[in-house]
């Protein structure tokens, strides 16, 4: 559902508290104007703090008499201290010195204090020189209680090494410098509450650990933009109540893998699959694997008087300190062939250039939801960099003004950057005075010499900078300008021995799932992963693959140009349906090949991962060249060049103008509160607010949009038998879907807005959402968003909901993002005048709605550029040949009967918008009902 650009833009200035559990909601005093000068928020913060202070300590432990007297006397003290912090930047520093962490945790950790299992010494995993370093995969078609607990064991105790490298307490309360993710303390705690959470799920618990911890440890953030700062205003509990929590959950997981009888290994290894209980154990460990790669990449950003090297950890590669390398000692301007190497491009342009992709669904490990399926892709002869860009490549490209050049950089990119004030790669540091271009490169745990034959470590945007520079510079040896790889592409280059086709024969073939990270750099298809060292190697160290590439696996994870997508058969996991989903957006690109931290999973030919364009995560490219398009998979037009996605790509391909806004307008809280208050009308009651102010012949007829839109498709379907399945499309925040499942047994509900969708299942799980109400002017009413009357537990859970793009209707039901059975029922509630290409989505409708089923359409024909280019819209001009006008509502007839329906409703639908208690928007939709003849 879409409201017109007035109303999505209407609100003003919200400051607030971010809730962190249900017992420490701060709300404001109602019918108070907000105060937005600095005093004003200081004594609100003050009082706040210390209500938030107690919420938090009451809710660790069963009762009053368990807060230990230390714990107490801290309220008052934590409100105090905020007097000397800036309100927004150093609002965590809240959280230190709260007791006697910083003098435990300073300093090298004594392995008896620190480690809440095994210590690394008495670890599986562990060398004679007493280095830890990850075990193989394991093969879950002959699972033991002891290979459980070794692989438990291996990968809960690397991942309490890391964060011994935390030096005192301020590392873990620190903000990262981009604030786009939580700080360490969450990461410490939230892989331990995932396996308590997934068990749960699964039901092999009964009952948690910790209730409180598993709500505010639960979900981590995956940043929507790179100037998305609201992240870290809470205050968390103290490093040892991480680590006593740490130690309880240690016992629940280890007493589950010796005593839960679908474990039981006494008449042989037990087959451990999709369907298994103990899915969820092994889900639990490779997402620790997962925390341990992203925190070692916040350690890296993390100021490095705040990190230690661990004891026991896997060192640096040997060319770190200049051993185990052909080249003198790295100098401050590198030269080509002297300090690096040079980088040919090798030609790929085998007869048979076909990549299936996709993990079978026997395979004999754990696999993430988007690696099964199926995909064949014919990839066109292309030219790829004999290796990944180096460091002294790149910084041929930093001396030349690359980072102050815009024309080098897409529109997303050089915000970007000019918001980072980056001028050169994050983990260089400069080691001259500013415009020497001097610099040493900072580790994990170290600064060392700048090792100019390292891959570069970039995000996505600095990668296609690179390559148009040097497009520009040296020109492209094909017609068409340098690029990132694709995920098909990296197949074909992959060592022969160790790739997709050979590991479907033969699952040893998949290296990680037989070789440790003591061993992973031996042999001819050696490589830099699953911790055989702590950091990058030359790029030219490991033998090249059959094709003549290097570094196809390991090293540095790959940038690549495909969207993160779906497979053909795609199904999502019931123990954690929204892995992947959500990110089958158009806004994550897809990483290949792993990198030096990549253990498990992450290891593995089959993995498929990716993050934010603006992202760092040990992650470099390659650059290829070809004469063809790139056979990479979009899931909206455009590639990152705006993050408002399909409507603004197709917009400015339209019209050949740059937009002013390239703000996506549904993704702002002001357009998520007006949907709260369209979509739940009885909000405010509880508050004595009336959605319309009260007045003689108010229009309240208007109200309840969305309900009234769910029940129009209910009317048209007999009372029995009921109805099964229906879809949502553009459901915003869910009203008209609860509404829908009152009557039909399942509802698929999916909308563009990430944000609207997570509101839908915040009120799913019946979670409490407050926002403001416009009042006048600068005032507000804050109230609760309220379920309309006889909206049962029951009743939501029959709601599926998750993003999508509505015109993409048919690749979504092929893909398996939409229901494998086709629906009985389909509502489009005001969203056909809000798409970027209409036309594609009625087209669509036939290949997923069965016959004599019945898709509701509600639509004022408000056409805008700002949404829908000129040239697809419906009606609503003069045909420009015969001058006649062309009416939006007799295409859509014409539309529909060619795709086989017939109309069996019609109704003029009224609904009224606030933009405050006394203006409102009063719109006229037309409601049109069609039923599939065939």
């Amino acid at each position: 559902m879409m409201l017109s650009p007035q109303a999505a833009r209407m609100g003003t200035v919200w400051t607030t508290l971010r809730k962190i559990g249900p017992a420490c909601r701060w709300s404001l005093p109602k019918k108070k104007k907000l105060r937005t000068d600095l005093v004003g928020r200081h004594s609100l913060l003050k009082a706040t703090l210390t209500v938030r202070w107690q919420s938090t300590q009451t809710d660790l432990y069963d009762s009053e008499d368990d807060l230990d007297y230390r714990s107490k006397g801290l309220a008052s003290a934590a409100a105090l201290r905020v007097s000397s912090a800036t309100f927004a930047d150093d609002l965590w520093k809240i959280n230190l010195h709260r007791g006697t962490d910083n003098a435990w945790l300073t300093g090298p950790r004594k392995a008896e204090e620190w480690f809440t299992g095994l210590a690394p010494n008495e670890c599986p995993g562990v060398d004679k020189d007493g280095i830890i370093r990850s075990l193989p995969l394991p093969t879950l078609s002959a699972v033991t209680r002891q290979s459980a607990k070794e692989y438990f064991n291996n990968s809960w105790t690397l991942y309490e090494t890391l964060f011994a490298g935390l030096k005192g307490e301020e590392g873990f309360y620190r903000p990262p410098p981009h604030g786009l993710r939580h700080p360490q303390i969450f990461y410490y705690g939230h892989t331990a509450c995932l396996y308590i959470n997934k068990l749960r799920v699964a039901g092999v618990l009964s009952k948690p650990v910790n209730p409180y911890f598993e709500s505010i440890f639960e979900v981590g953030v995956d940043e929507m933009l790179w100037d998305d700062m609201h992240k870290n205003d809470m205050l968390w509990p103290m490093v040892s109540e991480v680590h006593a929590y740490r130690k309880q959950v240690y016992k629940t997981v280890m007493e589950a893998i010796e005593t839960h009888p679908s474990l039981d290994d006494s008449q042989g290894p037990v087959h451990v699959d999709k369907a298994h209980p103990m899915w969820a154990l092994f889900m639990g460990f490779e997402h620790e694997r997962i925390h341990m790669e992203t925190s070692s990449v916040l350690f890296r950003e993390t100021p490095y008087y705040l990190v230690q090297r661990p004891n026991h950890w896997p060192p640096l590669h040997p060319s770190a300190t200049g051993k185990s390398t052909r080249r003198p000692p790295p100098t401050s301007k590198p030269v080509r062939g002297v300090d690096y190497p040079p980088n040919p491009m090798i030609a790929v342009d085998d007869q048979d250039l076909t990549v299936d992709l996709g993990k079978p669904a026997h395979f004999p490990s754990f696999g993430w939801d988007n690696e099964y399926g199926e995909r064949q892709v014919e990839v066109p002869p292309f030219m790829a960099s004999e290796h990944m860009v180096t460091n002294g490549e790149y910084w041929e490209f930093v001396a030349d003004g690359g980072y102050r050049n815009a024309e080098f950089w897409c529109d997303d990119g050089w915000a970007w950057r000019t918001h980072r004030n980056m001028k050169w790669p994050f983990f260089w540091e400069p080691a001259g005075p500013a415009g020497s271009h001097e610099y040493s490169l900072r580790t994990i745990f170290e600064i060392i010499p700048m090792r100019w034959d390292w891959p570069v470590d970039v995000n996505y945007y600095e990668s296609k900078a690179f390559c148009r520079w040097k497009t520009k510079k040296e020109g492209s040896p094909t017609s068409k300008p340098y690029r990132l790889l694709t995920e098909a592409e990296h197949h074909l280059i992959r060592n022969s021995d160790s790739n997709l086709a050979a590991a479907r024969r033969n699952f040893k073939a998949d290296k990680v799932m037989v070789t440790t990270g003591h061993d992973f750099s031996r042999g001819k298809s050696g490589a830099n992963l699953n911790l055989a060292y702590s950091s990058q190697n030359p790029v030219d160290y490991f033998p090249p693959s059959q094709t003549g590439h290097r570094d196809t696996t390991g090293n540095a994870w790959e940038w690549t140009e495909d969207h993160f997508n779906p497979l053909k058969g795609f199904e999502v996991h019931h123990v954690y349906d929204d892995f992947s989903t959500p990110c089958f957006d158009g806004k994550h690109s897809m990483i290949v090949g792993g990198s030096f931290m990549s253990t498990g999973d992450e290891a593995s030919v089959f993995a498929r991962f990716h993050f934010r364009p603006h992202f760092l995560q040990h992650s470099g490219f390659r650059l290829v060249a070809s004469n063809h398009e790139a056979p990479a998979k979009h899931l909206f037009a455009g590639n990152f060049e705006g993050q408002a996605a399909a409507r603004d790509a197709i917009a400015i391909e339209d019209s050949h103008t740059p937009r002013e806004d390239n703000e996506n307008v549904y993704e702002t809280n002001d357009s998520l509160h007006m949907y709260l208050g369209l979509h739940y009308p009885s909000s405010g009651k509880e508050e004595n607010l009336s959605p319309i102010f009260p007045h003689d012949n108010s229009p309240m007829h208007g109200v309840g949009f969305p309900q009234r839109v769910a029940r129009a498709l209910v009317s048209l379907f007999p009372e029995k038998p009921r109805p099964k399945r229906a879809l949502d499309v553009g459901c915003a925040v869910g009203g008209a879907s609860f509404e829908l499942a009152k009557a039909f047994d399942k509802v698929d509900a999916f909308d563009f807005s990430q944000s609207f969708v997570n509101a839908a299942k915040r009120m799913q799980a019946n979670e409490e959402i407050r926002f403001p109400i416009p009042v006048e002017a600068e005032l507000y009413e804050e109230v609760r968003a309220v379920h309309e009357a006889g909206t049962t537990e029951q009743i939501r859970k029959r709601v599926n909901f998750f993003t999508g793009d509505a015109c993409n209707l048919r690749d979504m039901a092929e893909n398996g993002l939409l229901s494998k059975e086709l629906y009985d029922g389909v509502i489009m509630s005001n969203l056909l005048c809000r798409l970027p290409d209409p036309m594609s989505c009625l087209e669509d409708l036939p290949f997923i709605v069965k016959k004599d089923g019945v898709v509701v359409m509600v639509t004022p024909f408000s056409w805008l550029t700002e949404f829908t280019p000129r040239s697809k819209w419906l009606g609503g001009f003069n045909d420009p040949v015969t001058k006649e006008p062309i009416y939006s509502k007799n295409v859509l007839r014409n539309v529909m009967e060619r795709n086989g329906f017939e109309k069996v409703y019609e109704e003029q639908m009224p609904l009224v918008i606030r933009e405050h208690q006394r203006k409102y928007q009063y719109i006229v939709s037309e409601a049109t009902g069609w039923r599939k003849t065939n």
